[in-house]
């Protein structure tokens, strides 16, 4: 049956090939059931001159059209010729004249449809009573699905998807009992019972994904009684899970070929489903639904199955037994799942599928076991990917089966051994095993994958070095990463010129130098290149740089660079991201920012001059800037308004003077400024316009003034306030414990006076005991985050893991008054330093609570009091200094406050009880230590006993030399008493 409809595109646009072919059975028996009387071939052409469309119909056409909106003059032809037959997108019937097709799908390829149709859809479509046909996908029309379509009786295909369309589905839609193609996705409507599909008996393709179904607890009851049904799509419905076991599948559709359910919220009860509607299953997708538990034993009658897609669920153990009846199996899809089978065993139960498999997904799991060489015998796969699964093991020393592979994704498990023998794989386009534990050598045949696009052996620990051979025939080859094999090395020519033009390069942690590799020069497609940490003592070549008209990113950093860095703009280039952190380039910095993208570190190098030159360039879309740790000097130049959309600056550990420029606080997007250890002076410019600001550190500089009450009142988002070493003075406003995220407050070694806020314990980040914290907010975090900090009186480096600190810091300063006992119910306090200030009355009682404090100093304060008993709880407390105020009485006795030497108590004269030496009033004396025998309690050895032995002595002694002589007693009297 020929016909041409006047739309300019073909009538077949979306759905699967299944639909596509149901299509082609509609339009065969159109003819019949639109006109009885008409015959095969009765839809009208373009040619037809001599069939004109009924006057009454293409009124309503005309009708039709003047409730669209037709920005792009899609439907010119329905004004200039007279016959509707001939128009865009009308269809008639070859004999009677009455318009049976309406084809207005919007393609946006179509060059002359800038802009899709758009309005809402008018009641005059019933003056078309022969419409077999109607497709309005793809447009941007509005308003609610009308209830007049389900008027339209003679309708076979309704297409309405990727609209506007808003409010509930009209059940009318139900008297559309001829209907075999429904497809309403991917509009904003909604239905809270489908009932209304269960009348569409005649239904064999139906889409309704991306709508909301929340509500719908019948659908399963709806869609099971749809006899003819073909294709079934919903997915991202948010079905509500059933019991689908209870359900009778008496008028179930045997002819269910497509089941796609995906990103729904379903149960393993959708199984008993599968295995009961019907035997001739071609495709199911059932990923993203939340499903778990063990697959269930219902596939053993699918053996026309062809694909079978469960990934992202949490399904457990391993694949079923009835696996093993899939024997016409293309695609398995479990990756991301809990699985924790052993591969191997799992891997056997699809053995009857080895022949006609060509795509296995099995990653994300916890799958055990080494490699299944089972495997090898899957010789139609064209795709293996088994990424982040725990596999363990060697590979198999041989790959030559799988003569079809064109993908092999190994990469984030443990596998160990060589690079095993590819020959043969001359399809084999992508190679990914990074981040195992590949320790041995690349095999020869490597350089023989003439289809190899993209290699990716990062994090392993190969030894290879890297001839000309192991790319001989890799003409093909875009992007290679090798990163950080410590062992790799490259062995070629200095007059090698490769077969291949890459797009990115990453060797980072090879050994590449000490002379910058030449052959780079000859990739003039080079998108990325990372060197860095690669043992390059060189200077960059000036030929490198004609290389930057495509190169976009670049990562040179961690070497021994050294030279000058060349003027990139007087190329006129643009390289989006610079890494030359940590060389030792030197000499002035060019005014290149023009040339750069969105991120520059040059950090840790000995660059000198000032920044005088950075206001005669423009880069609008700089993002991050780092030149902290160089030699650069000099007064920063007041002109950032020109970096609007930067969000991360980094000055520090300069020599930078005066004042900090105003116009740093018109960066609305700045996130993170570092401008410690400088020379910086005056007072702090106004930052409150710096809303997203997450980190601001301007210790060790001479800045003076107020805090002022903008920190804490507009910068909410703060994690980290450093203001340390500086010359700030007067009181710390109260709007400081309005920082609900504040990790990190370091007011330290300043001159700040008046007493501390009574509302410190609002600092909501510090209320909690929690590890749990939320994720990192630091945007490009990845590139070396610092942050330099004091903890436990030394100053250390802290990346990512210092979201886990909670930690004030206000000493050295003038505070006065008492310390506000609230401060005891910040209970997520790590670290807190009040020392050298004049504090005075007690310690708060309730200190013992905060049970994971780990630093606490007090010293050098006036405190006065007790210690109180509660210090025993301190179970984590590392660093305690209460030295030199005016505490007294007992030092409480615990195994953890024992640990402490002197040191930590002294200078308080009141103070008494271990570990110091002074005794406490009614201790008693500390015993002999060379009386041995007996106990503290041992009542025998007193005083009296003592004073006993020494009468009985002296009695005794006397009484011996009464015994003696006259003549010689006094004289042996007296020898033996200066003997004694």
């Amino acid at each position: 049956m020929p016909f041409v409809v006047m739309s300019g595109r073909s009538s077949i646009h979306s759905g699967s090939v299944l639909a596509r072919l149901l299509w082609l059975v509609i339009v065969s028996s159109a003819a019949t059931s639109c006109c009885c009387s008409s015959a095969a071939g009765n839809i009208s052409t373009s040619n037809d001159v001599n069939v004109r469309c009924m006057e009454r119909e293409k009124h309503a056409l005309l009708q039709f059209k003047q409730g669209l909106v037709d920005g792009s003059n899609a439907l010119a032809s329905w004004e200039s010729k007279e016959n509707c037959c001939e128009w865009r997108g009308v269809a008639c019937d070859n004999q009677t004249g009455h318009v049976i097709m309406l084809d207005l799908y919007y393609n946006s390829s179509d060059i002359n449809d800038n802009t899709p149709l758009s309005g809402e859809i008018g009641p005059s479509l019933l003056e078309l009573p022969y419409l077999y046909y109607l497709d309005l996908g793809f447009n941007s029309l509005n308003g609610t699905i009308p209830k007049f379509f389900g008027s339209l009786s003679q309708l076979k295909v309704l297409k309405l998807g990727s609209n506007s369309f808003s409010g509930t589905i009209p059940p009318q839609l139900g008297n559309l009992s001829n209907l075999h193609t429904l497809d309403l996705s991917w509009n904003t409507v909604t239905s809270k019972n489908l009932e209304w599909v269960s009348q569409l008996s005649s239904l064999r393709y139906l889409d309704m994904s991306y709508l909301n179904f929340s509500c719908a607890l019948n659908w399963p009851q709806s869609i099971s009684q749809l006899p003819s049904l073909i294709e079934l799509q919903l997915e991202s419905c948010d079905l509500p899970d059933v019991d689908m076991a209870s359900l009778s599948f008496i008028n179930s559709s045997t002819s269910l070929q497509v089941f796609h359910l995906p990103l729904n919220f379903l149960s393993s009860s959708v199984f008993c489903w599968i295995g009961n509607v019907s035997k001739n299953l071609v495709s199911i997708d059932l990923s993203n639904s939340r499903i778990k538990g063990p697959i269930p034993d219902v596939f053993t009658n699918m053996d026309s199955l062809l694909s079978l897609d469960l990934n992202c669920n949490q399904l457990e153990g391993g694949l079923p037994n009835s696996f093993r009846s899939l024997c016409r199996l293309e695609k398995l899809n479990l990756s991301s799942n809990n699985f924790s089978d052993r591969l191997e065993q799992s891997i056997g139960n699809l053995s009857c599928a080895q022949d006609t498999l060509k795509s296995l997904y099995l990653g994300g799991n916890m799958w055990w076991g080494s490699f299944p060489n089972d495997l090898t015998r899957f010789v139609s796969l064209e795709e293996l990917d088994i990424d982040n699964a725990t596999m363990s093991g060697s590979l198999p020393k041989s790959f030559r089966q799988l003569s079809q592979l064109r993908t092999l994704r190994l990469p984030h498990n443990r596998l160990s051994g060589s690079f095993p023998d590819v020959t043969g794989l001359s399809l084999l386009s992508w190679i990914n095993l990074s981040d195992n534990q590949l320790n041995g050598s690349l095999h020869d045949s490597s350089g023989q994958l003439s289809s190899l696009t993209e290699i990716d052996l990062s994090r392993n620990s190969l030894n290879v070095v890297l001839t000309e051979a192991h790319f001989l025939n890799l003409s093909k080859l875009q992007f290679v990463d090798v990163s950080y094999n410590p062992a790799f090395s490259f062995h070629v020519s200095l007059s090698w010129n490769p077969p291949f033009q890459l797009i990115s390069l990453k060797m980072a942690s090879c050994k590449v130098g000490p002379a910058f590799p030449k052959w780079i020069h000859t990739q003039r497609q080079l998108w990325a290149l990372d060197l860095s940490n690669a043992g390059i003592s060189d200077s960059i070549p000036y030929e490198f740089w004609e290389l930057s008209c495509s190169l976009y990113q670049l990562d040179l950093s961690t070497n021994q660079i050294h030279g000058s860095f060349p003027n990139p703009s007087a190329r006129n280039r643009t390289i989006a991201s610079i890494d030359l952190s940590s060389n030792q380039l030197s000499g002035a910095l060019p005014p290149f920012l023009m040339s750069v993208g969105s991120l520059l570190l040059l950090s840790k190098n000995k660059f000198t001059g000032d920044l005088s030159s950075i206001c005669s360039t423009r880069a609008p879309y700089l993002y991050i800037l780092d030149l902290s740790h160089n030699l650069l000097s000099g007064e920063l130049p007041n002109c950032w308004v020109q970096f609007q959309e930067l969000i991360v600056l980094n000055l520090a550990n300069k020599s930078f003077s005066g004042k900090i420029p105003s116009s740093f606080g018109s960066l609305k997007y700045l996130s993170q400024l570092q401008l410690q250890r400088n020379n910086f002076s005056g007072e702090l410019p106004s930052l409150e316009n710096c809303t997203l600001l997450l980190l601001v550190d301007l210790g060790f500089n001479n800045l003076s003034g107020k805090i002022q009450a903008w920190i804490g009142s507009s910068l909410q988002k703060l994690w980290v306030l450093q203001l340390r070493s500086n010359h700030f003075s007067g009181s710390i406003p109260s709007s400081i414990c309005s920082l609900p995220l504040i990790r990190v407050l370091d007011l330290s070694q300043n001159n700040i006076s008046g007493v501390l806020p009574h509302c410190l314990n609002n600092l909501t980040a510090f209320s909690s005991v929690s590890q749990e914290v939320d994720d990192f907010p630091f945007p490009f975090s990845d590139h070396d985050f610092v942050l330099q900090l004091i903890w436990k009186g030394a100053e250390t480096e802290y990346g990512k893991n210092f979201r886990y600190l909670r930690s004030i810091d206000i000493s050295s300063n003038n505070l006065t008054g008492v310390i506000p006992e609230n401060i005891t119910y910040m209970l997520g306090l790590r670290s807190l330093n009040l020392s050298r200030n004049n504090l005075t009355g007690v310690i708060p009682g309730k200190f013992g609570q905060l049970e994971v404090l780990e630093v606490l100093d007090l010293s050098r304060n006036h405190l006065s009091g007790s210690i109180p008993d509660s210090f025993r709880n301190l179970h984590s407390i590392a660093v305690l200094n209460l030295s030199i105020n005016n505490l007294s009485g007992r030092i409480p006795s615990s195994t953890q406050l024992l640990t402490f030497t002197e040191s930590s108590f002294a200078g308080n004269v009141g103070l008494c009880g271990p570990p110091l030496t002074t005794k406490c009033p009614g201790d008693r004396p500390s015993e002999d230590p060379k009386v041995t025998g007996g106990t503290e309690s041992d009542g025998f050895i007193t005083p009296g006993f003592y004073a006993g032995i020494g009468i009985g002595f002296l009695i005794g002694f006397v009484g011996v030399c009464l015994a003696l002589p006259p003549e010689t007693s006094w004289r042996y009297v007296q020898q033996c008493l200066r003997q004694r």
